[in-house]
C-alpha cells in the first residue's frame, strides 16, 4: 500500500505555480515524477503524490529541482490568472480517472512523437553523414583521376620526345652512313687513278729513257713525284674470337648468387646420388623429386596428418636412407611409432634425434622439447615411469613455460608414488 503525501506548500503568481514537496529521507529522481498538463505525481516507493491542477500548465517549459530533502516544482500557467486552489476541487472520481487516463495517454503520445522526431533527425544525420561521405569519395575520386591524367600527359609527352629523339637519330646515322661512303668512295678513286699512273709508267720508261740520251744527264722525267709517293698498307684479314665462359650449375649470375650455399647444396645432391647409386638400386624407377629427403619428409608429413602412419612409416624409411642426418626424420618418425604401439621403435628413434641436436643451441629447443617427451611417453606405456619422468624433467629444464608438460610430469610422478606405495 503506498504512503499518500500529505505535506506540501505552494504559492503562484499570475503567471506561474511554486510547489515545495517535502521526501521524508526518501530519494528521488526526475524516473519518479510524471508531469502532464493537468496532472502531477510523484512516486517514491512507498511515497505516493498525485494532484489534478485546477488548470492546464505548460510541461514543457516547467521544471523540478530535487534538493536539500525537498522537490520544488516550478509550474508555468498556460493562461495568466489567478487559482482558487492547487487541485481541482469538487471532482468525483469518474472525472478524476478520465483526466489521469487522458494525461497518461497524452505522454504516451508526445514520447512516441518525440521518438518518431528523434528517429526522423537521426535518419537526416545518417542522410547527411552519408552525402558527405559521398562527396567526399567523389572529390578522392576526381583528385586521383586527375592525377592519373597528368600522368598519362607526362607519359604521351615522353614517350612523344623518346620518338622524336629516335627519329633524330635515325637522321643523324643515315647521314654519317653517306660521310662514310663518301670518305670511302675517295679512297677507291684515288686508288684507281693511281692504279692508271702505274700502268702508264712502263709505256713511258722507254721514251723517259730516250730523252735521256738526247737531252743529257740534267733532265728528268714529269712522273717522278708518283714514284715516289708511298704505298698503302694492305686491308686486315678477317678473323673470329672465340669466348669461354666458366660453366655453372645454377642459371643466376655469378655476382648475384651465394656461391658458398650453392657448392653445399651441390655437395649434399653428389652425395645423396652416390648412396642411390651405390645402395638403392631398387630406386631406379622413382621420379627425380622422390629421391629427395625434404620432399619424402613433406610427403611423411601429409600422410601424418591423414592418419596413414605406415604409409608415414615408410616415406620416413626411404628418406633415413638417403640422408641419415636429418633428426627431423627421426623425430617424426617417432611420433608414427608412438602412434602404432611400436614403443621400443620409438625410443630408439627419440634417442637417434637427440644425438643429432647437437649442440643444443636456442634454434633446435623446440625439437629438443619434443624428442624428449616422445621418448618419455614411450617410457611411460612401457611402465618405465622413472626413466619417462627423467626425459619430461628434461623436456621442462629446455621449456619451463610449458604447462601440459608440466601437467604430464606431475601425473607421472603421482603413478611413482602410487607404485612404490603398492609394492
Amino acid at each position: 500500500m503506498p504512503v499518500w503525501l500529505r505535506e506540501h506548500s505552494w504559492r503562484q503568481t499570475l503567471t506561474a505555480v511554486y510547489l515545495s514537496l517535502p521526501l521524508r529521507g526518501a530519494r528521488a529522481t526526475p524516473a519518479n515524477i510524471f508531469c502532464s498538463e493537468q496532472y502531477l505525481k510523484v512516486s517514491i516507493p512507498p511515497f505516493l503524490f498525485e494532484a489534478i491542477l485546477y488548470a492546464p500548465i505548460d510541461d514543457t517549459n516547467s521544471t523540478a529541482k530535487i534538493g536539500n530533502g525537498n522537490i520544488f516544482f516550478t509550474l508555468y500557467k498556460k493562461e495568466p490568472a489567478m487559482w482558487d486552489s492547487l487541485t481541482l476541487a469538487n471532482a468525483d472520481k469518474e472525472k478524476l480517472q478520465y483526466l489521469r487516463e487522458n494525461a497518461v495517454l497524452k505522454a504516451h503520445e508526445k514520447a512516441k512523437e518525440e521518438t518518431e522526431a528523434k528517429k526522423i533527425t537521426k535518419q537526416e544525420h545518417k542522410k547527411y553523414a552519408l552525402e558527405a561521405t559521398m562527396k567526399v569519395e567523389e572529390e578522392e575520386r576526381k583528385r586521383i583521376e586527375n592525377l592519373k591524367e597528368k600522368e598519362r600527359q607526362k607519359v604521351a609527352k615522353e614517350l612523344e620526345l623518346w620518338k622524336n629523339q629516335q627519329k633524330d637519330g635515325i637522321k643523324y646515322k643515315s647521314i654519317q652512313k653517306k660521310g662514310e661512303l663518301h670518305q670511302e668512295i675517295e679512297p677507291l678513286k684515288e686508288r684507281k687513278s693511281e692504279k692508271m699512273n702505274k700502268t702508264r709508267i712502263p709505256n713511258e720508261r722507254a721514251s723517259k729513257t730516250r730523252l735521256k740520251s738526247t737531252k743529257g744527264h740534267g733532265s728528268c722525267s714529269i712522273f717522278s713525284q708518283n714514284l715516289e709517293e708511298e704505298q698503302l698498307p694492305a686491308p686486315r684479314a678477317a678473323a673470329t674470337i672465340k669466348v669461354n665462359f666458366t660453366p655453372r650449375v645454377f642459371p643466376t649470375a655469378l655476382r648475384e648468387s651465394r656461391v658458398a650455399e650453392e657448392e653445399e647444396w651441390l655437395h649434399k645432391q653428389a652425395e645423396a646420388r652416390r648412396i642411390i647409386n651405390s645402395d638403392l638400386s631398387e630406386l631406379e624407377d622413382l621420379k627425380e623429386e622422390e629421391k629427395n629427403p625434404d620432399w619424402l619428409k613433406d610427403k611423411g608429413n601429409k600422410m601424418f596428418a591423414m592418419g596413414d602412419y605406415l604409409g608415414a612409416v615408410n616415406a620416413y624409411n626411404l628418406a633415413v636412407r638417403l640422408n641419415n642426418k636429418l633428426p627431423l626424420l627421426y623425430l617424426n618418425r617417432a611420433a608414427c611409432h608412438l602412434k602404432l604401439r611400436n614403443l621400443h621403435k620409438a625410443v630408439e628413434d627419440s634417442s637417434k634425434a637427440l644425438e643429432l641436436l647437437t649442440p643444443p643451441v636456442p634454434d633446435n629447443e623446440n625439437a629438443r622439447v619434443k624428442a624428449h617427451v616422445r621418448r618419455g611417453t614411450a617410457f611411460c606405456q612401457l611402465e618405465l615411469y622413472t626413466e619417462g619422468l627423467q626425459d619430461y624433467e628434461a623436456a621442462l629444464k629446455i621449456d619451463p613455460r610449458n604447462k601440459n608438460i608440466e601437467k604430464d610430469a606431475e601425473k607421472i610422478r603421482h603413478l611413482i608414488q602410487g607404485t612404490m606405495q603398492s609394492s
